[in-house]
């Protein structure tokens, strides 16, 4: 049985709540496990956890597009992304329009006040996945982001050693570096930045911290785009800095067995925690207990000015250019051909 629906106060702006009304308010969106007494996470249960972190939530979120990321069955159905605002939006909330690599332009969602995000729950969010950029203006990021991925053979631990060298690295290049972990295997490592640059600038300069970072650790970190060539190593996604590329927000929850949650960490904590640790079940209590690990990152932006100079001197001094984009993307200028490395060598009609 689904449930009788749920009205929930909401907190909302100037000290007036909002009601969400959430129907179905028992379907599970995490399946319950059979004799280990887990009986699993509602939606209903969804949506309390998302008031209970609601400020550390917004710092995250607040005043960006977003793509949602839903699951009208749970996490072992069928799953989407929605890039237009869903039907039905509520009134406060409002929509941003945002361009395409495709050169398509049209509104997404922008979660001003937690009870937009308690909203797109009641759509059967499970993972919020902001733009770097606000929405006033969405060509020019204000957040770098890279991330750190453990290929096959590696795992968290190497990508929290390749966190503590990168942070070190972004310190030399006038940036702050701020960690979560990405409710997987892997280390989001963010940075606030002046919004003076747009996409493909900031794509730049994540290449370059990428390589610089490769460089220093290189029989652990990867800058490979082909799966074939990353070995046991920990892949830095620089196509995450691309235009429509996301990142799953700081306490949002991944739709995967145990539901965890993408949590920020302060960097002293990060070599003794596991992604296990934060779940939708045990993060309102840490939070509430330890604060939000980045509750300055908004005072820390820095400038990309000197990662960009880095860039420049991989193009100059070391004949590096551009790198693979997504398959999606258009063909892009500088752009290698986008052949595996395996085909490409024994491919007898391929011409260099």
């Amino acid at each position: 049985m689904a449930g009788k629906a749920v009205v929930l106060e909401v907190p909302g702006p100037a000290g007036v709540g909002r009601e969400v009304r959430i129907s179905s308010p028992d379907r599970l969106i995490w399946p319950a496990s059979p004799g280990s007494g887990d009986l699993g996470i509602t939606k209903l249960q969804l949506a309390e956890y998302t008031v209970t972190v609601a400020e550390a939530m917004m710092r995250a979120l607040g005043d960006r597009p977003v793509t949602l990321q839903r699951f009208p069955e749970g996490i072992e159905g069928e799953e989407f992304f929605s890039k237009n605002p869903p039907r039905g939006v509520p009134g406060w909330a409002r929509s941003a329009i945002c361009t395409y690599p495709s050169g398509r332009s049209h509104p997404q969602l922008v979660i001003d006040e937690i009870a937009t995000a308690v909203w797109a729950v009641q759509m059967n969010t499970v993972t919020f996945h902001p733009w770097p950029v606000r929405s006033a203006d969405n060509d020019n990021p204000d957040e770098l982001r890279i991330d750190l991925d453990p290929q096959p053979g590696t795992d968290f631990s190497g990508a929290v050693r390749a966190a503590y060298v990168l942070k070190d690295l972004l310190a030399e290049l006038g940036l702050t570096g701020w960690a979560k972990t990405s409710g997987n295997r892997g280390v989001h490592v963010y940075a606030r930045i002046s919004p003076t640059h747009e996409f493909l600038d900031v794509r730049h300069a994540v290449i370059a911290i990428a390589r610089e970072l490769e460089r220093r650790m290189p029989d652990e970190v990867t800058t490979a785009w082909w799966k074939e060539e990353r070995g046991e190593k920990v892949f830095v996604d620089f196509n995450q800095a691309n235009r429509d590329r996301t990142i799953a927000s700081a306490y949002s929850p991944r739709p995967l067995p145990g539901a965890p949650v993408s949590m920020p960490v302060p960097w002293e904590w990060l070599a003794d925690v596991r992604p296990g640790d934060f779940t939708v079940r045990t993060v309102p209590a840490l939070l509430a207990a330890d604060g939000d690990a980045w509750s300055g990152i908004d005072e820390a932006a820095g400038t990309i000015g000197a990662a960009m100079a880095f860039w420049d001197q991989d193009v100059a001094e070391r004949g590096l250019g551009e790198m693979p984009f997504p398959p999606d993307f258009p063909k892009m200028p500088g752009e290698p051909r986008r052949v595996q490395p395996s085909r490409k060598r024994h491919d007898p009609n391929e011409i260099d």
